[in-house]
């Protein structure tokens, strides 16, 4: 058999979707974050130990914002979807014809003939009707199901991962360089996220690493300016 005519797998990365939103998010905002808070209070002319004590503030109470946060917005679509589930439940259970049309329709607007379709309506339905609709009336999945403990908890701990980063490098860091190396060091670590989720997703690297970079500057620009106006007016 020649090389050619081996046929490779396909590689998926939807089933990272959930878990991977939440990790980038959470380490993008622990690293965009923390490090402009503390350049911000460090170009107002704050003193090391001051400065030190609020990135370790803004570590700990931002991860218990993701995780809350993640929580309670994923606890919300979770619950649309349930809702959603039963509302469907209840439709099958008492308009069966009618649900059945419902998902031939489908399946014809996606290029099935009316006979192919009834067939395939015929088939999932008695294997698993409510998961045909949720799958191709809802658009629910068990792929990409909203799960709010492992949101908010991801969240959490990338969250603190990424705000570790600037804080241990102002740690090291002589007071008059804490500015300049802590937004470059920020920088590169945000180059580096970028790259990891896009490889991890399958995306490209170099749009996804450009992207995330520029924000982090944005923010810790913004941020470092807004510090030193209101330290020099104080």
């Amino acid at each position: 058999m020649s090389r050619a005519s081996i046929v490779q797998p396909e590689v998926h990365r939807t089933h990272r979707i959930g878990w991977l939103r939440a990790a980038v998010l959470g380490a993008n905002d622990g690293i965009v974050s923390t490090a402009s808070l503390m350049v911000g209070v460090a170009a107002a002319g704050t003193e090391r130990g001051a400065l030190l004590l609020t990135g370790m503030a803004g570590l700990v109470a931002g991860a218990m914002s993701m995780a809350a946060g993640e929580y309670v917005s994923v606890s919300s679509q979770s619950d649309t979807e349930e809702a959603d589930l039963a509302l469907e439940r209840k439709e099958l259970a008492t308009q069966p014809e009618f649900e059945r049309r419902e998902l031939a329709d489908i399946y014809v607007s996606r290029g099935l003939t009316a006979e192919l379709a009834a067939q395939v309506v015929d088939q999932l339905m008695a294997h698993d009707a409510l998961g045909a609709h949720a799958r191709d009336e809802l658009g629910i999945s068990h792929t990409v199901t909203a799960r709010p403990v492992q949101a908010g908890l991801t969240s959490a701990a990338t969250f603190a991962v990424g705000a570790a980063l600037p804080l241990l490098t102002a740690v090291v860091t002589p007071a008059p360089l804490v500015v300049p190396l802590v937004s470059g060091t920020s920088l590169l670590f945000l180059t580096a996220l970028g790259a990891i989720s896009a490889r991890t997703g399958g995306a490209p690297v170099l749009r996804a690493s450009a992207r995330v970079a520029f924000w982090g500057a944005l923010a810790m620009g913004i941020t470092a300016g807004v510090g030193r106006l209101f330290g020099t007016v104080v």
